[in-house]
């Protein structure tokens, strides 16, 4: 719970950089990654499903986390919302003993694909270090000097 909740931070921090540096995401089908603003917006909302899902499958109430905020709004409230999210995982996850975390028990994720308990907390914690992974390639190629010009001897 703490390395997703650090993870996330990481993500945002990489994020403000994209923007800083003038990132454009490449071309995709996939909504979330019409432009930086979607994709951070994208792992705040999953951090929260992924709360939600958790408490529903194992019989606790609805950590009652709001919304994130709407994507032209994430620059100026995504380090709000990040502390809401961590509050919220701490408060509503912390009770969990390692009999339930190491449960075979397996449930339904919102995308269909069958995922323990243990395995839904490794993706909610893998899912922004992904998304950081990604823009820190793109940081890297955007400050990469082109092969146009040649050396003079």
């Amino acid at each position: 719970m703490l390395l997703q909740m650090h993870e996330m931070g990481q993500l945002f921090v990489v994020w403000k950089k994209a923007k800083r540096a003038g990132v454009t995401l490449p071309k995709t089908k996939d909504p979330a990654y019409e432009n930086l603003d979607l994709l951070m917006r994208h792992p705040l909302r999953s951090c929260r499903g992924y709360l939600t899902w958790l408490c529903e499958m194992l019989g606790r109430r609805d950590p009652g986390v709001p919304d994130p905020p709407e994507a032209e709004k994430v620059a100026a409230q995504g380090a709000t919302y990040l502390k809401v999210l961590a509050k919220a995982w701490e408060k509503h996850m912390a009770w969990m003993p390692a009999s339930v975390l190491d449960s075979f028990d397996v449930y339904k994720s919102r995308w269909g694909a069958p995922m323990t308990v243990e395995a839904m907390f490794e993706h909610a914690l893998v899912h922004p270090m992904r998304h950081r992974f990604q823009l820190e390639e793109l940081i890297a190629k955007k400050r990469k000097p082109t092969g146009g010009s040649r050396s003079r001897r």
